[in-house]
């Protein structure tokens, strides 16, 4: 029998979410690409990917604001990332746009996420007025 998986705060998330579905995504999309991009642009999207999800998850499960703060920044760098890796695609033209859509979509709404996620950790981490 399979052994049931952690129910944690972060698979609540919205960014999480979006970010595993980007995941899934950048798989998709991957298989598209050519041969030959398989060992450098296609593994670096990959794990550029996979990384904002996982630094999500490990931000989420931090308990001092300072530290979510960081894990967060990192998981929308990694959003960046993701972008450039797109723009070599496209630029390259081992794609349509159309075919990156879903992709670009589910990507620019977990930076606005994340960018909001890193605002209000922000604020949390903030001391209390006149200390």
């Amino acid at each position: 029998m399979m052994e049931k998986m952690l129910e944690l705060n972060h698979k609540k998330m919205k960014a999480w979410q979006y970010a595993i579905e980007l995941v899934y995504q950048v798989q998709l999309l991957c298989h598209s690409l050519p041969a030959q991009e398989r060992n450098v642009l296609v593994g670096q999207l990959k794990r550029a990917a996979l990384s904002v999800s996982n630094n999500i998850a490990e931000g989420a499960a931090r308990s001092s604001a300072y530290e979510r703060k960081r894990f967060y920044e990192i998981a929308r760098s990694s959003c960046v990332e993701v972008d450039n890796c797109f723009e070599i695609i496209l630029r390259l033209s081992y794609v349509q746009p159309l075919q990156l859509e879903e992709c670009l979509k589910y990507n620019d709404q977990i930076f606005r996420l994340l960018s909001k996620m890193i605002d209000s950790t922000i604020q949390q981490g903030k001391p209390p007025k006149g200390s």
